[in-house]
């Protein structure tokens, strides 16, 4: 389903400042110098395969590069180095409600962002009921996005995410959305998409999920695979480094 074969990505962190008369006299007076780019490696020739019905989490520190790595197989950014190979639909949950706009309705925006993630007019009528009960935002339809808590637009945008089981799924810690119950609502439709032999590719701090969800484990450190495992031994391994 997916093929990751020595994959790297390059930023480069170099910020221009000297363009106003504010920074050029700040400059001067501090005695710095105009800075050159730098480049950072988010990742660094990265491969590994996901096969059909496997549930794969990705773990590390902050900074590691496992978001940018679903973004890469996402196809949301183009590796500088190295094939992605992808075979399926993916319905990528990296950025919840990064498809809205604050000005519309919730009401709006369930046609909006489910638009842009290719559900028709006719399939979002259909669904709009169930997307509703699931989001326990009935309430709040006809309230503009921007008033929300990012708890209650992360909510409305994994209620329409999920409202179809797609082939390949990329999550980004969407489990830790919303209440303690919301959490829980989310956990369970995550499992009948894994029992339903969704593939997933799944980030997330919380090692205890890892271990419950996934099947296998890949450690990133500094853009650069670590180990890929057995979830419990990679976990532990993980959080013993970490604490040391």
């Amino acid at each position: 389903m997916i093929k990751i074969d020595k994959v790297s990505m390059k930023f480069n962190l170099g910020i221009e400042k000297d363009s106003s008369l504010k920074q050029f006299f700040v400059d001067t007076f501090s005695g710095k110098k105009k800075k050159k780019q730098e480049e950072f490696w988010a990742l660094k020739d990265v491969s590994f395969n996901v096969e059909k019905g496997e549930v794969v989490g990705l773990i590390g520190s902050n900074g590691a590069g496992k978001s940018t790595l679903l973004k890469v197989v996402s196809g949301v950014m183009k590796p500088t180095k190295g094939q992605v190979e992808v075979k399926g639909i993916i319905s990528p949950m990296i950025e919840l409600g990064a498809g809205f706009d604050a000005n519309l309705t919730a009401r709006e925006n369930i046609y909006l962002n489910g638009s842009i993630l290719g559900y028709s007019k006719k399939f979002l009528d259909e669904k709009f009921n169930e997307i509703v009960e699931f989001s326990e935002l009935r309430d709040f339809l006809d309230v503009p996005v921007k008033n929300f808590s990012s708890g209650m637009t992360a909510k409305l945008a994994f209620s329409i995410a999920t409202i179809v089981n797609p082939e390949i799924l990329i999550v980004d810690e969407i489990l830790s959305v919303g209440d303690i119950k919301f959490q829980e609502k989310s956990k369970n439709k995550m499992m009948e998409m894994i029992k339903g032999g969704t593939t997933v590719l799944y980030v997330s701090h919380s090692l205890e999920s890892i271990q419950d969800l996934c099947t296998k484990v890949i450690w990133l450190k500094h853009g650069q695979i670590v180990k890929i495992g057995n979830p419990k031994e990679t976990c532990e391994e993980y959080y013993k480094e970490q604490m040391e």
